[in-house]
């Protein structure tokens, strides 16, 4: 068992949970995640790690309850323990296999978008560390949504945007990037995206307009984390590849997320079942026709 050491509300239906795995933090890398199962009866959730100290043997996840199982995640509390927490998978960010020297001669630029800020944190700290401070644009639908600003703040340059104006400006990050580059002139050699696949595409063709190299961290559905489902496959230039073990990081330019998001779709209706049973238990009976 794992057990949770602190466990708290960040924003609107965004939680955050430090988890004791001292085997898990000790090999973390930024980019990497983990797979966590509340139970025997719950599904495996994959989660990109926001951080890690691997001193103390903490993992941090962040998370927003879209399903049934997560929706039992967000109810555990400081000193409850999850039953299975598998990692660190997937490959590690180009950025750690990088010398730091060269990586200083590089302007890089982060864009976030809602939960998708927290796996941005580790890659702009782990920078941070290293002597690099990046330039950071963070995203979210309203004030209430934005996520470790403070935390953000002291690693990064950081840039902030709400889809409704309430709080910084207003406008999507690809409206904030187009003004750093076309009206003050920034120039970036790279530019790293992560967050829902529709932001991930947009930012994606903006950065091959301005001629900006871009990595995505896709996050398709994944079942075992190893590989062998496919659930998560990707098309990636014209190569098959599964996000679990060949990702999460990807080419932006090279990948095909109309497929991609077709492909979540697939799995749209399983998800809803679940998440109708689990609110509803005996009591939602299916003649709603949704299910």
């Amino acid at each position: 068992m794992y057990k949770i050491r602190k466990a708290k509300e960040l924003a609107a239906n965004i939680y955050l949970m430090d988890v004791e795995a001292p085997r898990v933090a000790k090999h973390c890398l930024p980019g990497q995640f983990v797979i966590v199962k509340v139970d025997e009866t719950s599904e495996r959730i994959p989660l990109t790690i926001c951080d890690y100290d691997s001193e103390n043997g903490i993992v941090t996840i962040v998370f927003q309850p879209v399903g049934a199982s997560t929706l039992k995640m967000k109810n555990l509390k400081a000193g409850d323990a999850f039953e299975d927490f598998v990692g660190p998978l997937g490959q590690p960010s180009d950025l750690t296999k990088e010398d730091p020297k060269e990586l200083k001669k590089k302007n890089i630029v982060f864009v976030g978008g809602g939960v998708g800020t927290a796996p941005v944190y580790p890659q702009i700290k782990w920078l941070h560390e290293h002597g690099i401070t990046a330039d950071c644009i963070i995203g979210a639908r309203t004030k209430d949504l934005i996520i470790l600003e403070e935390e953000m703040k002291a690693v990064s340059h950081l840039y902030l945007t709400t889809d409704d104006g309430s709080y910084v400006r207003k406008g999507m990050g690809t409206d904030v990037l187009r003004d750093l580059v076309v009206n003050q002139g920034k120039k970036y050699d790279l530019c790293i995206a992560i967050g829902p696949m529709i932001m991930m595409k947009f930012v994606c063709l903006l950065t091959k307009e301005l001629g900006i190299p871009t990595v995505v961290s896709m996050n398709p559905i994944m079942v075992d984390g190893t590989g062998m489902c496919g659930a998560c496959r990707l098309m990636v230039g014209d190569e098959v590849k599964f996000a679990c073990v060949d990702g999460p990081e990807f080419d932006g330019h090279q990948v095909d997320f109309d497929l991609a998001m077709k492909r979540q779709q697939m799995y749209k209706t399983e998800e809803g079942r679940a998440k109708l049973f689990f609110e509803e238990g005996q009591t939602h009976h299916g003649g709603c026709g949704q299910c």
